[in-house]
């Protein structure tokens, strides 16, 4: 019997429709050669994962074993299968919106459904996506300040040359930045454009102090606040469409492997 984890593998590659890009490469906001590269799938699972005993939810990939950080040339994948996806989406996670916004030379590999999906952001996308990004924000201020997963950090170095955990920071001003795009325009612009994107950048190589941080994602908060109310985003996203695009999609998708001459899918070849 193959083992679980091949098997994880050997669907998110018979079944990715969309993987690309993400993380600090796709935002734009990269230092030097500094980052790895991260990477997000989704997949279709089998019939037999669906209305069967198993189970698929994501399979990760990382180039670097347990434990050990990645850093500068490692790959980090992770593949969701389409309904797990789906849900983190309409509830409006930050990190699994943006395959939907990524730019094209971004897109490792989207396939006929994938493409349907980008085009459906406006489905997807509703007000409950800007509560979720300032409840990132402030998960992000938490950590920089000491206050939420004690006071330590896995990127101690960064305290040692800025003297506060400048990734931690980044990520906080980064979130209100495009939670508030989302807000008001429903999309997410990437790279992230001027003139946020030198300030981020600065920001990340301690050009710019924790408290000068703090200040500029309150700002934003308050701006996300606000533009709840007033957005142009519905209020909740589109869930019977994509109850039913959903099982459309599953049903397309397992017709085309039982299609003679279809490829067989047994080498687990992600990434």
């Amino acid at each position: 019997m193959r083992h679980a984890s091949e098997e994880h593998a050997r669907i998110a590659e018979q079944g990715t429709i969309l993987r690309c890009q993400v993380g600090s490469g796709v935002h734009g906001i990269t230092v030097g050669d500094q980052d790895d590269r991260d990477e997000m799938g989704i997949c279709v699972e089998p019939a037999d994962y669906v209305v069967g005993l198993r189970s698929f939810e994501q399979y990760i990939y990382r180039s670097q074993p347990e434990g050990v950080r990645s850093g500068p040339g490692d790959l980090d994948l992770t593949v969701y299968s389409l309904r797990k996806w789906l849900r983190l989406a309409l509830d409006g996670n930050p990190t699994v919106l943006l395959p939907l916004f990524v730019p094209d030379h971004e897109i490792v590999r989207a396939t006929g459904l994938g493409r349907e999906l980008r085009a459906a952001s406006e489905r997807i996308v509703s007000r409950r996506a800007g509560r979720r990004f300032l409840g990132y924000l402030n998960a992000q201020r938490e950590r920089l300040l000491g206050q939420r997963g004690g006071r330590h950090t896995n990127r101690p170095e960064l305290i040692e040359r800025y003297g506060f955990d400048t990734k931690y920071a980044y990520h906080m001003v980064r979130l209100g930045v495009q939670g508030l795009e989302l807000l008001e325009t429903g999309r997410i612009t990437l790279p992230v454009p001027e003139p946020w994107a030198p300030w981020l950048r600065a920001l990340r190589q301690g050009g710019h102090t924790r408290q000068e941080a703090l200040d500029a994602a309150a700002s934003l908060q308050e701006q996300l606040e606000t533009m709840l109310d007033r957005s142009p985003l519905p209020e909740q996203p589109d869930t019977a469409w994509a109850d039913a695009w959903l099982v459309s999609a599953h049903q397309r998708m397992w017709r085309e492997w039982e299609e003679p001459g279809e490829p067989d899918f047994q080498a687990a070849t992600v990434p």
